[in-house]
């Protein structure tokens, strides 16, 4: 017997014993070649007759593979489990996974951050596993039998790995794109806070050696200004406050981190 598989993670069914049908008539040795669980997507031939087991659509945040089995005789005559007979039911499979492709790639067009973005790329992972391991079954097919059908399957699932692959790489640049946006912006940050801060420093130099004086030598000499009344104090004290809640707020402006989260219009014109 010829046995054609491909890498793939073993999947849980609900199925007992062996998942293939009873009353399909297929070789002895696909039912050998069985387990209790249909396993990762693969390929069995014998005898002109192939057997494709394939996993549907994962679930978010489902570990587990539901399988489905295609049986297509000698005479080109197509069984699926659970969902009757021609090949209707293998193109449907495959619809299912264009479609889940498609709401992806939407959900990827109104992606502005790295929370969404990253909501895209944790469900495009299994999903990518999936449509590339569908896809090397259906070109195993196609090499095993002549059947004009599976050439459009196989295309088909080509055309939607290219499209899974590509919303993948999308999905992780946007991601390092954001985050090497904000850490640019937070450098841009932090270097103006350093500047302010020298400037804190230079001013408390010019004055430390004042205030040195002042308290060593306190400030009763005779200025002149001491019959000009005790407006003249609370002037002085009230430019104090003035001149630290100018630099209190001109601080604290410089601090405030900026939005950075850029949007995919940001990516299109920078790029």
């Amino acid at each position: 017997m010829n046995e054609r598989m491909e890498a793939g993670h073993p999947g849980k069914t609900t199925n007992s014993r062996n998942p293939i049908p009873s009353q399909w008539n297929v070789p002895q040795k696909f039912r050998s070649r069985m387990g209790e669980a249909a396993g990762r997507q693969r390929l069995m031939v014998e005898d002109g007759q192939i057997l494709l087991v394939l996993h549907e659509v994962p679930r978010p945040g489902a570990p587990e593979r539901s399988a489905r089995l295609f049986w297509r005789d000698k005479l080109g005559a197509w069984k699926t489990s659970g969902m009757g007979n021609g090949v209707g039911p293998l193109r449907e499979h495959l619809g299912a996974f264009e479609r889940a492709v498609d709401l992806l790639e939407a959900a990827g067009k109104r992606a502005t951050s790295a929370k969404e973005w990253f909501s895209v790329l944790k469900s495009a992972t299994p999903l990518q596993r999936s449509v590339h391991h569908l896809a090397r079954v259906l070109q195993a097919a196609r090499e095993a039998v002549d059947d004009r059908e599976l050439i459009n399957l196989r295309d088909r699932a080509g055309d939607a790995e290219r499209a899974i692959d590509l919303l993948t790489l999308e999905a992780r640049d946007a991601i390092d794109f954001v985050t090497a946006r904000q850490a640019e912006a937070q450098a841009a940050v932090s270097l103006e806070l350093a500047r302010e801060s020298h400037k804190l420093n230079v001013i408390a130099a010019v004055f430390l050696p004042i205030t040195a004086l002042a308290s060593i030598f306190s400030m009763t000499l005779k200025s002149g200004l001491e019959s000009w009344g005790t407006w003249l104090f609370w002037l002085i004290v009230a430019t104090g406050i003035g001149i630290g809640m100018y630099m209190r707020s001109r601080l604290s402006s410089r601090g405030e981190q900026p939005d950075t989260t850029p949007t995919l219009e940001d990516s299109a014109l920078d790029g």
